[in-house]
């Protein structure tokens, strides 16, 4: 399928002697033509920089759909602004099929192409145009196919991952018949989950799936969607609400409850070369958070009792161990959302990061959804939030104060003085090793 873009690609780039390049409605590149000739200006920094990292940034998509791209039908004209990197005029052919837009073609044009008549008016389009444009019709009717097989497999995964007692079976059947029919995917090949939170799910029509290379299928889930009950759970009663079951033996799992995703999440179903080896699922990760879709959700409440204000997370990506069975799925999903939850919570995490590196939150994102123990309450309060920090800091470095000053940048005995007040607050000993662990894992799950 790429091959035959690439094609395509050339034939329009040599009927109109120009370098042309095919991005997806996404503004993801899909193919390229030869850039000829040693001008250092034949290209300017947004092509420069759509070729190098296979995707132009929101500013410029925002700056070119000014001009109406997406409703256009015909060829356009997009003028040179040197101010928003765009140095060089274009001629944009919007790639069409069936009534919508499935991506853009754009020629740079040098000053050779400033004459051709692009039609419109009840003028003709010049035949090198009309000749551009069918062949783009073409690319249209390919992305068109592609969008609708990876829908099919987006909807597989989806009820994967969120079917019901007795259904796994049967979706993870469907699946690998797809994966097999669709993409020739062997069976028994490695592969993982990579979990992206938040995604905008308010508009699945917004913006396509991202067409990156290694990325199976993916599939948009809402908040509140985990690992779904199946038949090895045991039967000890519901799960906490906010939580689903993680089957026997999955994750290290007894069958104890598991959290669900907080945030609406994308599942990123991605091949790779080994299951230890999980380099492409970073790169799948790290492209799709430089998607639109891809952002910061807004604050929510606190699991307080006060119901604090949660402040906005950052965009996060977690990645599951690697399998070679689609019935491990589910739980590289859970893996990979538990991650994701964890890079959110803690910087030094993320952006992207991996089931097996999260260290201690591997348990604390397992732990049910649930206020914080009542003796914490209070410092976890906004007015004490330097206190929290302080507590947080002493306990990471073990109770080491010279070091815990030295990365808060205070004084001991400023360290000392606030230590002491949230020993008021909370009642806990931090001389005590079973109130260290309490008031430690406290501060962390309140991270979650």
């Amino acid at each position: 399928m790429r091959g035959d873009y690439q094609q395509l690609v050339d034939e329009i780039s040599a009927a109109l002697g120009a370098p042309a390049t095919l991005e997806d409605r996404d503004f993801g590149l899909i193919a390229f033509g030869a850039h000829e000739g040693d001008d250092d200006e034949v290209m300017d920094p947004v092509r420069t920089r759509s070729i190098l990292q296979r995707r132009s940034s929101a500013a410029v998509r925002a700056w070119f759909e000014a001009f109406g791209i997406a409703r256009a039908t015909a060829a356009l004209r997009i003028p040179p602004d040197p101010a928003a990197g765009v140095f060089r005029g274009r001629i944009c052919l919007p790639v069409r099929h069936g009534g919508i837009v499935h991506g853009y073609v754009w020629l740079l044009d040098d000053g050779h192409l400033t004459d051709l008549e692009l039609g419109g008016r009840g003028a003709p389009p010049d035949p090198r145009i009309a000749q551009a444009m069918e062949t783009a019709a073409r690319i249209g009717a390919l992305l068109a196919d592609e969008a609708r097989a990876g829908s099919e497999l987006s909807d597989l995964l989806r009820e994967l991952l969120t079917s019901g007692p007795g259904a796994p079976g049967a979706a993870e059947a469907a699946l690998r018949e797809a994966l097999r029919d669709t993409l020739r995917f062997p069976p028994g090949s490695p592969l993982t989950l990579v979990a992206v939170l938040p995604w905008d799910t308010t508009d699945a029509g917004a913006a396509p799936m991202p067409n990156l290379p290694g990325l199976l299928a993916a599939c948009a889930l809402p908040a509140g969607t985990g690992l779904p009950a199946t038949a090895e759970a045991p039967r000890t009663g519901q799960a906490p609400a906010g939580h689903a079951p993680d089957p026997a033996g999955k994750n290290g799992g007894t069958g104890r409850p598991h959290p669900v995703s907080p945030v609406p999440a994308l599942a990123a179903l991605v091949r790779l070369r080994s299951p230890g080896s999980l380099a492409p699922a970073h790169t799948v990760a790290e492209q799709l958070l430089r998607s639109p879709r891809a952002g910061a959700a807004p604050a929510g409440k606190g699991s307080g009792a006060a119901g604090r204000t949660a402040a906005p997370r950052p965009r996060a990506a977690g990645i599951g161990t690697g399998t070679t069975e689609l019935a491990d799925l589910p739980a590289a999903w859970q893996q990979a959302l538990d991650a994701a939850r964890a890079a959110r919570a803690e910087p030094r995490l993320g952006p992207v990061t991996q089931w097996d590196t999260i260290g201690a939150y591997r348990l604390l994102t397992a732990l049910p959804t649930v206020g914080p123990d009542p003796s914490v309450d209070a410092l976890l309060a906004p007015a004490h939030a330097e206190l929290a920090r302080t507590a947080e800091a002493f306990l990471d470095c073990a109770g080491q104060a010279g070091r815990t000053a030295q990365v808060l940048g205070i004084h001991r005995q400023t360290l000392y003085y606030r230590l002491g007040r949230v020993k008021k607050l909370t009642g806990l000993d931090l001389d005590e090793g079973q109130d260290r662990l309490l008031l430690h894992m406290a501060l962390k799950a309140a991270r979650l």
